[in-house]
């Protein structure tokens, strides 16, 4: 989990002045090239053309009544029409077809796979935009401060936390995104700023930036047609892998061979970083393993948890929420 040796140490580059002070130790302990963000986010660009390609829209919806297609210069890439995908991309049944969650096919039609495939794929040109902003807004910076392995373990577990904490609940509708991994970006920067408290040097105005920013997201998956549980799943994963996967050497750790014997640091990090990562490790396995288990045994999480509806939706009187 703490491995005395960095798996990714090879990748940093290395400063040949020891570090005087907290703030300062953050900025030069990590210095990456952020390259797998990036390709992320040409992969999800790419999965979307495939699935414009698929969905050729002149071609199927010619004996519909939904209207005309939108954008139909672009031929078999123009989009279905507004009346049945307001976001601009492609039809559900491409979604499905292609790998979108779907609980009936995944408990019962045994396509597990589904729980990956759907965190790479987009309901439309508007849903795809606003991840990739959002996943090179968070994710490079991560990435240059951890490293592509660990942002990238956290990036793909959070998707699939939170596909399957949206496979719980939402069971009569697809739903696809890399929202739930994105969450999980947001959730690990909230616990590598507990797990490595006493490097920042501005903690409040950190702690309340970040808890604002998380709850404004949470707060807009209480609308209808947007799947909070995939929100909720993915942030709890990033969550607790930051506590796994993101503590700091403690100061005076990398500089311990310049230091006389009676001062040196003898551990890589503080007792509370070993503690929370031994906890966030249990509840993670924990988490996961129930969440399979009550899945594949096609359990419903509204008759385990009945006023859960209200974390994916709230009925007011401007919108109804299908409580299915």
């Amino acid at each position: 989990m703490m491995s005395g040796d960095d798996l990714e140490r090879r990748g940093r580059q290395k400063d040949s002045n020891p570090t005087e002070n907290y703030a300062s130790y953050s900025r030069t302990e990590t210095q990456w090239t952020s390259w797998l963000i990036p390709v992320f986010v040409v992969v999800n660009i790419a999965v979307f053309v495939v699935i414009m390609y698929v969905n050729d829209c002149p071609k199927h919806n010619r004996m519909r009544a939904d209207g005309k297609c939108v954008a139909r210069f672009l031929g078999r890439f123009s989009f279905q029409p507004l009346k049945e995908n307001p976001l601009f991309g492609a039809s559900s049944n491409t979604l499905e077809k292609l790998g979108a969650l779907q609980w009936q096919k995944i408990v019962h039609g045994h396509q597990a796979w589904r729980l990956i495939t759907a965190n790479w794929l987009h309901a439309g040109l508007i849903h795809l935009v606003a991840n990739m902003l959002s996943l090179v807004l968070i994710g490079i910076r991560l990435e240059q401060q951890f490293g592509f392995l660990r942002v990238g373990v956290i990036y793909l577990l959070s998707g699939f936390g939170g596909s399957v904490l949206s496979a719980l609940f939402i069971q009569r509708n697809i739903s696809v995104g890399a929202s739930g991994a994105l969450f999980g970006l947001l959730g690990t920067m909230l616990s590598e700023l507990f797990t490595n408290w006493t490097i920042y040097s501005n903690k409040a105005a950190a702690l309340f930036t970040l808890v604002i920013i998380v709850v404004v997201n949470l707060a807009v998956g209480i609308l209808p047609f947007v799947d909070n549980f995939a929100h909720i799943g993915g942030f709890a994963t990033g969550f607790l892998l930051g506590f796994i996967l993101l503590p700091r050497p403690q100061f005076g750790w990398l500089e311990r061979h310049n230091l006389p014997a009676e001062v040196r640091v003898k551990s890589k990090y503080k007792a509370y970083q070993y503690a929370l990562g031994l906890l966030a490790l249990a509840l993670l396995v924990a988490g996961f393993t129930v969440g399979l288990v009550m899945l594949f045994h096609g359990e419903n999480g509204y008759k385990r948890c009945h006023w859960c509806r209200y974390l994916n939706c709230v009925p007011t009187s401007k919108w109804e929420c299908n409580r299915s």
